[in-house]
């Protein structure tokens, strides 16, 4: 094939991609979002969400994110969300702590986790695993940019997805971006906690900042800074740090002994 004609063929083939990446979402997944006056939109089952946070140690705030959002998923017959990692990352980045699992709403009984031996497997798991019936939410940890994880792979999880009611959050890290298929991309980072009643000095409930890098949510909105409560997400202006923390609690007189973290009175 002649130079000029492959040139031509890249070029048109760039702007076909360029233009699916600029739609807000597949139009199948539309449905599936609702909006909340003033809050974070509710995201209903079977669309595909890709999670990056700048770096990977902030892997935390994004598992976060993605199990608060697969918690809603959950029903009489959706029991289940998976938790999908290559075997030699668990090793260095450990697993969801169960007691920590509970104090955000979900038991951890609900979450079932794999250990795959290489990405192909984990791509693999995560397909055959839209098909299960029981399964609300995926959620699959992916580091770097591998070749593996193309525009076609993509489309094929977000139609077995979208097929099956069963949502994908694909964890990633890095300032990278591919084509992808994907309804949403998410540029989350971590943000300071909220308030704890009685200890203004204890770290509250977790906090993020998201920007919404691709797609379109009701209301058009594209910045949040969120809060977990037991309810689920809370939203403050995205250019705000949301309640002050230096007003948790009442100045005490003298000195604060260092066992004394809860600012109750001290007595005599």
């Amino acid at each position: 094939m002649p130079a000029p004609e492959t040139q031509q063929r890249l070029a048109a083939l760039r702007a076909v991609i360029a233009d699916i990446e600029r739609k807000p979402a597949l139009a199948e997944a539309r449905s599936r979002v609702q909006a909340q006056a003033g809050g974070f939109p509710v995201l209903g089952p079977g669309l595909v969400q890709e999670i990056f946070t700048d770096t990977a140690r902030d892997g935390g705030a994004g598992l976060g994110f993605a199990l608060g959002q697969a918690r809603t998923l959950l029903t009489g017959r959706r029991l289940a969300i998976l938790y999908v990692q290559l075997a030699e990352e668990a090793q260095s980045a450990g697993l969801p702590y169960g007691p920590g699992l509970a104090w955000f709403g979900l038991d951890p009984a609900r979450l079932a986790i794999v250990r795959a031996a290489s990405l192909g497997d984990l791509l693999w798991t995560a397909e055959e695993a839209m098909a299960c019936r029981a399964v609300a939410a995926i959620l699959v940890d992916i580091k770097g940019s591998p070749r593996l994880l193309n525009f076609t792979a993509s489309r094929r999880l977000s139609l077995r997805a979208a097929a099956g009611g069963v949502s994908l959050f694909m964890l990633r890290s890095g300032a990278r971006r591919e084509a992808s298929a994907s309804h949403l991309r998410w540029r989350l980072s971590p943000a300071r906690s909220g308030r704890k009643p009685f200890d203004a000095r204890a770290p509250g409930p977790a906090r993020w900042r998201l920007r919404l890098e691709k797609g379109q949510l009701a209301g058009g909105e594209t910045d949040w800074l969120l809060e977990w409560t037991k309810d689920g997400f809370t939203s403050f202006p995205a250019g705000s740090a949301g309640p002050d923390r230096r007003h948790a609690g009442t100045a005490l007189p003298g000195a604060v002994p260092a066992a004394l973290g809860d600012r109750l009175p001290q007595t005599a």
